[in-house]
């Protein structure tokens, strides 16, 4: 299939030959939530932790007799019943969020998240993309006359000024091709690709 080229004055000037297994593959969406959850899940730290009843600080006490009260039999104020009591089945540190996807379905849900942002026109190829100098400024002229001035720009290789041009632009986020992960293909209402990266995506997920 044929990719459009963008010029920096966001008008197509060439296409591009890409493969049709990567950026023509039909959108699988079950498949691409199921990467994304995963990707997700397998981010978190899990450090949270809560306490059981034989943690919190309480008296072992009990809160008043047993009986003539009124209200239902208690032992001690840690009971999970209570409020400030501890927990029946806490969160643990040690607790594994991880999901296993499979080489083979993150490769068919990269190609279709990919597929899916050329039929939506959310993908822009370019022949390269730099900047003269480190500046904030320069970068943001260039997405805008692109038309995309919130955008996942994807390179085959990192210019050290692209990198530092982008850092403070909180709604552009630079990646090597091979960092390109699914959250943030998804996330982006842009995607600007370099002629090279596209070679590069196509050896990795053909």
């Amino acid at each position: 299939m044929e990719l459009k080229l963008i010029n920096d004055q966001g008008q197509a000037s060439a296409t591009v030959q890409a493969s049709d297994a990567v950026f023509g593959r039909e959108y699988n969406e079950a498949l691409v939530h199921q990467l994304v959850v995963a990707y997700q899940a397998n981010a978190r730290s899990g450090n949270r932790a809560q306490k059981d009843r034989g943690e919190v600080k309480h008296s072992t006490h009990k809160p008043f007799k047993q009986k003539g009260t009124g209200n239902a039999r208690a032992g001690m104020s840690s009971s999970p019943l209570w409020r400030g009591g501890g927990r029946i089945f806490p969160n643990r540190p040690d607790e594994n969020f991880t999901q296993k996807v499979n080489r083979k379905q993150f490769r068919a849900g990269i190609a279709s998240i990919l597929s899916q942002l050329v039929r939506e026109d959310r993908l822009v190829v370019v022949e390269s993309l730099s900047v003269e100098a480190p500046k904030t400024k320069l970068l943001a002229q260039k997405l805008k006359g692109f038309g995309a001035e919130s955008a996942l720009v994807i390179t085959d290789e990192i210019d050290k000024n692209l990198w530092l041009s982008s850092r403070n632009l909180h709604n552009v986020l630079v990646l090597e091709a091979h960092e390109a992960d699914p959250v943030s293909l998804v996330r982006y209402p842009r995607v600007i690709v370099t002629r090279a990266a596209v070679a590069k995506i196509e050896e990795m997920w053909q």
